[in-house]
């Protein structure tokens, strides 16, 4: 990428750029077709990829600076290569028993509840409506968050704020193979007893699905890469992550109040919905903030790693 940051208006890209990216997008596709198994939507993605990167200097640099979240989408994806109860026990009734003890919730007949159980039992339309809206920002708030800041020329923000998503996604996927983790919705339906293979399912979202006949949460948790990845959650730490960058970007006071909503609706959620226990949203809390901290006061200290993103990548996908 250096030697090419002077060459960046060109028509098309050099011959060692156009050569990296059709074998990286040739060895994602063989690892994913070989181990994962090949879907339609590869292919599609890849040739998009490929022809936006082909196609004009300004379709290039926007493929160069999506980098980060395609690699993510992808390490995602690959979590099915090996899944993480194969590496490590699941942790169903210790998480549980912790919830409990921690947060537990005294019912009016004397039992203890977790607040997913104590949800369960209390919900209503208009919660459930709000939840679902809530949840459907988890991605696609922080990626719009990122493309605004890329499209305003907040270079240097938008690099920061996306290569930390990177790195937070990188250190929870670490995590979900170190302590692997089952939901409460899963103890819920299947008690304490390991079950491999478990197909994702909606949970308390099924409400919203139900309300609105959209059916976007059913298609969204048929593709859970595991289900056992409770911890952290990931969920709460996006949110998060575009809050805090939005402080330091040049945003109106407008939009960081909204995304203080959405973050505390997420979190919420999260455990209205049964997805997640309040152990897991807080770890993802903390995932994020540490993540945010490695890159700022850890990464961005060494001076070749500051150069190569505030210098080499800044100046490369700059409009």
């Amino acid at each position: 990428m250096s030697g090419s940051v002077t060459g960046r208006g060109r028509l098309l890209p050099t011959l060692r750029e156009g050569v990296v990216m059709l074998v990286a997008l040739a060895v994602w596709l063989g690892v994913t077709a070989v181990c994962v198994g090949f879907r339609p939507e590869h292919l599609y993605l890849a040739a998009l990829i490929a022809v936006l990167f082909f196609a004009a200097p300004v379709t290039r640099r926007l493929v160069v600076a999506l980098l980060p979240f395609i690699v993510f989408g992808i390490s995602y994806d690959w979590m099915n290569i090996v899944p993480n109860y194969e590496v490590n026990a699941v942790d169903i009734e210790g998480l549980y028993n912790s919830e409990k003890s921690l947060f537990g919730i005294t019912v009016a007949d004397g039992a203890v509840k977790t607040p997913n159980e104590f949800f369960a039992m209390h919900n209503a339309p208009w919660v459930d409506a709000l939840a679902g809206f809530f949840y459907l920002c988890w991605v696609p708030v922080p990626i719009l968050f990122g493309l605004c800041l890329y499209m305003a020329r907040q270079d240097k923000v938008y690099l920061h704020f996306a290569l930390v998503f990177l790195l937070v996604n990188l250190l929870g996927f670490a995590v979900y193979y170190i302590h692997p983790a089952a939901p409460p919705w899963y103890v819920a339906k299947y008690g304490f007893d390991f079950i491999a293979g478990t197909p994702g399912d909606v949970a308390g979202l099924g409400r919203f699905d139900e309300m609105t006949g959209w059916g976007v949460f059913d298609a969204l948790y048929a593709r859970n890469s595991n289900v056992f990845a409770a911890v952290p959650s990931l969920h709460s730490a996006y949110m998060l992550i575009a809050f805090i960058y939005s402080l330091r970007a040049r945003c109106s006071n407008v939009v960081r109040v909204l995304f203080a909503i959405i973050t505390l609706g997420i979190w919420f959620t999260a455990v209205y919905s049964g997805h997640h226990y309040l152990i897991d949203v807080s770890l993802g809390i903390l995932t994020a903030l540490v993540g945010t901290a490695l890159f700022e006061w850890g990464l961005m200290r060494i001076p070749a790693f500051r150069r190569f993103v505030d210098t080499t990548y800044c100046n490369y996908i700059s409009n």
